[in-house]
């Protein structure tokens, strides 16, 4: 960040150069779209792809978390992958950034998934891609639509990256209502009502101030409290998951801060040790909060880089 430039200016989480300058400084290749998913709902793509002539290694699509869109400091990480030559892949949920829907409002996840995976498999038929390994990548919220993404499609994925994932919500956000069945019982007449009372997750998940200050700045944070009726979804979601991990039978990396109050690092450890995988890593960092891919220091942030990239390289051809 350009100490002389005043944050509230900032055009992008880098700064007010524009995204055609930025991605070019960057070498790589970035486009943006509408894509429709088979149930007609017009939701926002982005790619991320290394500058030609260089081809491709693999496919990485990529799943952002609950409240987040893929156009700000999500992108972080999508530029350093294509710039590792990686062709990067992402969609805005439902309800989320520029996709259509109510503001972060998930009414079922099932169909979220879908959506992922329609538009995944629609990219997997390009010509240029062809024969190239396909990764999962998914964020917090994201990593358990990845989960469930490889259920709905057990053999379509060669991979995943899962970091944070929210396999379960941690008891230190879960609302403080003392009758989940209430929440529910409510969710069923007033589904979008945004009244559920939790703490601020930015605040518990960046961990450097200056980040925090950009992070807020995203214009397409959703800064309302949660709908009652995504609590109770996501709710059946993660409770569905903690039971299935034991089916997770893909090769697998799970990286998590030991600091972590927003999803429960105990429960990736679960994973990794039920997992049918027979190739599974697991990274547990000390310290480290739950934005591990931006709201860490710089130098904690290419710890985890590395190792995700680390892993990559041994799962996809070298060129």
């Amino acid at each position: 960040m350009n100490s002389q430039e005043h944050p509230q200016s900032f055009l992008n989480y880098w700064g007010n150069i524009s995204e055609e300058d930025y991605f070019t400084s960057q070498r790589i290749k970035a486009s943006k779209s509408f894509y429709t998913s088979p149930r007609g709902l017009k939701l926002f793509t982005r790619s991320w792809l290394p500058l030609p002539p260089t081809p491709p290694r693999a496919l990485i699509f990529m799943v952002h978390g609950y409240g987040n869109n893929i156009s700000w400091t999500f992108q972080a990480t999508s530029i350093f992958l294509a710039q590792m030559g990686f062709a990067c892949f992402a969609l805005d949920l439902e309800g989320h950034g520029r996709s259509q829907g109510l503001k972060a409002f998930v009414p079922n996840v099932d169909s979220v998934v879908h959506d992922c995976l329609s538009f995944f498999n629609f990219l997997k038929l390009d010509p240029q891609f062809q024969g190239l390994p396909c990764f999962l990548y998914g964020e917090s919220m994201g990593g358990a639509i990845c989960l469930m993404i490889h259920f709905a499609d057990p053999k379509g994925f060669d991979g995943a990256v899962l970091v944070a994932p929210m396999c379960k919500i941690s008891d230190n956000v879960k609302p403080h209502w003392p009758i989940p069945q209430f929440l529910t019982a409510v969710a069923q007449f007033l589904p979008t009502l945004a009244i559920v009372p939790t703490a601020d997750l930015l605040d518990k998940s960046v961990k450097v101030e200056e980040k925090k200050i950009v992070a807020e700045m995203n214009p397409m944070r959703y800064r309302g409290k949660p709908r009652l009726g995504t609590v109770v979804e996501l709710l059946r979601v993660t409770e569905h998951l903690s039971q299935r991990l034991k089916d997770v039978n893909l090769p697998f990396i799970v990286l998590h801060g030991n600091a972590d109050v927003v999803t429960d690092p105990n429960v990736s450890k679960t994973l990794y040790e039920e997992a049918k995988s027979e190739d599974k890593t697991i990274k547990i960092y000390e310290g480290m909060m739950h934005s591990m891919l931006y709201g860490e220091t710089d130098e904690n942030v290419e710890i985890v880089r590395n190792d995700i990239l680390c892993w990559l390289n041994e799962r996809c051809r070298t060129g």
